[in-house]
Order: structure tokens, then sequence, then C-alpha cells
């Protein structure tokens, strides 16, 4: 059995794709390996995952908690202090790489008064008193990324990852189809979020021209499928969906061979 080892960067979107979608205790949908077995049976995928908050946030990473974060109890979720400033998506050997837009899309951060770090405080509503009253104290907010600064962090991280790596590197984008969403005039509006998705899959599909990443085209695969029937809401998709774009991230890793044997074969 050969193993094929990713390095997955993300959210919601890489990882239950990729490694497994579980609603309510019960599995939907297996990950990667699933997408494999037919054409490539003796290959299995060693996928290590971490959370993304933001691209930003991801290029600073030295794999270092910042000092004035011990001692505090934060209970983050799926964001816990060590996978926010950890650089092991630059210094662990991996076959691929897998990014997202989504953490650039949707999060907004916010950046210590002193020490200048990007810090996501995810959950703090449930955060004890005292904390939340440390928090605001000690950070003021960033608000959200700029679509053109966002593709400059994104850029600076490829480059960090290829002085060392020399892989692909896969970047998901958005589905822009918003379940509910009627807007068809949109004078007087801010930015919608399907808005934003768009602009930022458009920088992406630059992005890719200038720099040679490989985009997980999820909004047309969605579109090809039913996105309506697809997506639970703005950021979450079925477990049909999420299986199908492990597929798609299966089809472009075998375009690059990294399924491949040194001879050629799986």
């Amino acid at each position: 059995m050969r193993r094929v080892n990713i390095f997955a960067k993300g959210n919601v979107d890489v990882h239950d794709s990729l490694h497994s979608c579980r609603v309510g205790g019960q599995m939907l949908w297996n990950g990667i390996n699933d997408s494999l077995r037919d054409s490539y049976p003796d290959v299995r995928v060693r996928l290590r995952h971490e959370t993304l908050t933001r691209f930003d946030a991801l290029l600073a990473a030295d794999g270092v908690v910042p000092d004035v974060m011990a001692g505090h109890d934060l209970p983050l979720g799926n964001y816990p202090l060590a996978g926010q400033f950890s650089d092991k998506f630059f210094t662990v050997s991996s076959d691929a790489a897998v990014l997202s837009i989504l953490p650039d899309v949707a999060a907004t951060m916010v950046r210590h008064k002193v020490g200048g770090f990007l810090f996501y405080p995810a959950d703090s509503q449930l955060w004890p008193a005292a904390e939340r009253d440390w928090l605001k104290a000690e950070f003021e907010p960033v608000g959200h990324a700029d679509v053109d600064d966002s593709m400059a962090n994104l850029a600076a991280i490829v480059e960090r990852l290829r002085e060392t790596q020399d892989i692909p590197v896969l970047v998901y984008n958005m589905s822009a189809v918003i379940p509910g969403d009627s807007v068809h005039c949109y004078l007087g509006l801010d930015e919608t979020y399907a808005t934003r998705i768009r602009r930022f899959n458009l920088a992406l599909i630059e992005l890719s021209q200038a720099i040679g990443i490989s985009i997980v085209d999820v909004d047309a695969v969605l579109a090809r499928h039913g996105a309506e029937r697809l997506k639970v809401d703005a950021m979450h998709l079925t477990a049909e969906g999420y299986e199908l774009v492990a597929h798609e991230v299966v089809r472009i890793l075998d375009d690059f061979g990294v399924f491949e044997d040194e001879a050629g074969k799986s």
C-alpha cells in the first residue's frame, strides 16, 4: 500500500470533503480515500488537517504561540491556539497542499494592540466574562480581508512553501449560490456575500494565471450537479456535495501524477 501525504489547511469545506463529513454523529462521507478506491485501490492518502483562520495569519505564523496568550481559559473549539500559530504547513513534507479562500471571504480577526499578531477569537460569546473583558482590552478588531491583499498574502504563502517543497498547491474557491437569496437589484446595497464570493473567485483565477496554483472549482462542481440541492447554507454542503468536491480534488491530483509510483503505475 502506497501512502500519499496531503496537508490541508482549511475549514469545513476542506475538512468535510477530504477527511470526513459527520452530521449528528453519523458518518455521511468518509473522505478522499473513498474517492480513490476504484481508480487507485493500492493508494491511501494520509491527510494532515489544520483549520485556517486567514491567509494573513498563516503567512505570519512561526509556530510559536505568543506569551501573552498563556494562562487564559479560551474555549476556541476548532481553532486551538497551537493550530492558529502553526507553521507546519510550511515545514512538514507533503506530496500536495490544499488551501481555501473561505476564511478570507468570511472571517474577521482581531490584532493584539502591542504585539501586532492576528488572532481568531472563535466562540468568544461562550468565553468567561473575564476573558471577554481581556479580549476587548488587549485586542482591536480587524475587518474583512480586502480581496487584493488576500491574493497577495496567498501568493506569498505559495512562494514560502515553494522555497522548500515543489508540490502541487490546490485552492478551493466557493459557490456563490446562496440558498434563499432573491436579490435582483443592487442599487443602494453594500457588497453582498454572493458578490464578495464572486470577487474572490475571479481574483483567484487571476492569481492562478500568474503563479500556477490549481483551483478546486467548487462553484463549477456544484453548478453542474445542482447547487440548490447540494448546499445547506452559504458555507455548508450536503454530504453528496462534499463527495463531489473530493472527486474533483482527486482528478486534479491525478493530472499531476501524485498517485502514481515511480514507474508511472499505482
